[in-house]
């Protein structure tokens, strides 16, 4: 059973009769729908004799979130298996997880360039540093929404694998 959560509002449970099968229960009412594949990332559907035009903008497995747009309109789908909800009701879901408090060094390497300040807030992804290893420039990007805390290097510093670099609030 899939749980899929559309644009934050509704949703939909869908039971499929099997992992490759176009037909199971929407909702708890049976449906069934033929797939082609156009092209990469384009299909064509017909579902109760209306035909769709569907296009894959995002995908985001490890999120289970799927960006989509059906004739045009975009949606943004959010997907949870029984895995999901058996873990959500042990509390034991992503809500609950440990919190990432510092970021270390992947790899041994050299400090090219500092790019987060302390006491500045971060966005997941935002790059807090670039560190040079192997001849190659690394972008270290935040794990998580926080605010910086301390910066545990300086330009220039030569960092061991696993070193703290940074550490959060």
């Amino acid at each position: 059973m899939l749980k899929i959560s559309v644009n934050n509002q509704k949703i939909i449970s869908i039971d499929l009769e099997n992992t490759s099968s176009n037909k199971g229960k929407m909702d708890g009412k049976d449906f069934e729908c033929d797939v082609l594949s156009v092209k990469k990332d384009f299909f064509h559907v017909i579902k109760n004799n209306k035909s769709y035009s569907v296009e894959i903008i995002k995908t985001e497995p490890s999120e289970k979130k799927i960006s989509i747009k059906v004739n045009g309109t975009l949606y943004e789908l959010s997907v949870k298996d029984k895995y999901d909800e058996l873990l959500h009701q042990l509390g034991f879901d992503a809500s609950n997880a440990k919190k990432i408090n510092e970021v270390k060094a992947p790899m041994p390497g050299l400090v090219l360039e500092i790019l987060a300040q302390e006491g500045a807030s971060i966005k997941k992804g935002d790059p807090l540093l670039i560190l040079e290893a192997m001849k190659m420039e690394n972008v270290l990007k935040s794990p998580v929404d926080a605010v910086v805390k301390k910066i545990n290097v300086q330009k220039g510093n030569a960092v061991e694998k696993n070193q703290v670099l940074l550490q959060f609030i």
